[in-house]
Formats: structure tokens, C-alpha cells, sequence
């Protein structure tokens, strides 16, 4: 026996695993590492998968991206495109939503773009497209981003200390 992700006691379910599909090499840069921290602190650490950067011009890059990203996702996943365009969702939705997905035992696929952002086809794949605000922001921060908002989504449906609300700043 064990606790499920919304903290009931039953049968211990195992976690479904979360892929990061990143445009871009992130090895060696300070938002890779902040990545790796967050990463780490998560009951299970995401799989990182790298995609090259397209070649040719922005749209032709932004279509081989597309193409490639869509190559990575596992087959079953649930695809969540991060874009400007996303949903604005507050942490409690955002970990509402994550845990409604393990419940129903899916893996979930995070995509994100490169400078010239997500092909149409991902978009249009995508189950869910979610925005880290209206602000642009660099597709290695991203990762880093959505790292520390796996993290804080886990430690709220644990009960962990680690995401407060009500407070000045936070």
C-alpha cells in the first residue's frame, strides 16, 4: 500500500514517466544545468530528448524541427506544446492537470521549440498547448522553466512545503 499522487492511500501506482522534447543542445550552458537541478529533484527525472536545430531558412527550420519532435514523441503520450499562444494556467491548474494524466496511467510528452518557435503540425498534434506567461523566452529557459514547474506541480500534490501560496512574492 502506498499513496496515490493526490495523497489517497491504495495500491501504489508507479508514475508514469514525462519526455522533454527540446530544440536545441543544451550541454554545458547555466540553463542546462538549472534544468538538471529541478530535474533531479523530482521523484522521477524526466527523459531529456535534444533535437537538432533545423537548417535552411526560419520556416524550413521551424518545418524539420516539427518533424523531428513529432519523431520523438513515444507512441500513446500525451503531447503538451509549450508556446506563446498556450493557455495561461496558474501552478494549481497546471498540477490539476498533470495529475489527472498519471491517474489515467499516460506518459506525457512537453515540446519545446527553437528560436522560430513550434511548427503548426506540432501545435496541431499537441492534446494541450500551455504558455509560461505572455513574455518570450529563450527556448533553453524554457526547459528550466517547466523543470521547476514539474517539480513545484509534484511537491503541491504531495503536500510538500516547497510551493506556497497566499504569501508577498509567492
Amino acid at each position: 500500500m502506498g499513496h496515490d499522487a493526490a495523497g489517497r492511500r491504495g495500491p501504489l501506482r508507479l508514475i508514469p514517466p514525462i519526455v522533454v522534447i527540446a530544440v536545441g543542445r543544451g550541454r554545458g550552458s547555466a540553463e542546462q544545468a538549472l534544468y538538471d537541478r529541478y530535474a533531479a529533484r523530482l521523484r522521477l527525472a524526466p527523459r531529456l530528448v535534444e533535437i537538432a536545430e533545423g537548417r535552411g531558412t526560419p520556416m524550413e527550420a521551424k518545418r524539420r524541427e516539427g518533424a523531428a519532435i513529432l519523431a520523438a514523441v513515444p507512441e500513446g503520450a500525451t503531447l503538451v506544446a509549450l508556446d506563446l499562444g498556450g493557455a495561461d494556467e496558474t501552478t494549481e491548474q497546471f498540477a490539476a492537470r498533470l495529475a489527472r494524466w498519471r491517474e489515467a496511467g499516460r506518459l506525457v510528452a512537453f515540446a519545446i521549440g527553437g528560436a522560430e518557435g513550434l511548427d503548426a503540425v506540432v501545435l496541431a498534434r499537441a492534446a494541450h498547448v500551455l504558455a509560461f506567461g505572455r513574455a518570450t523566452w529563450p527556448h533553453l529557459l524554457v526547459r528550466a522553466l517547466l523543470a521547476e514547474q514539474l517539480f513545484r506541480a509534484d511537491s503541491l500534490l504531495r503536500g510538500h512545503p516547497y510551493h506556497r501560496t497566499g504569501r508577498p512574492g509567492g
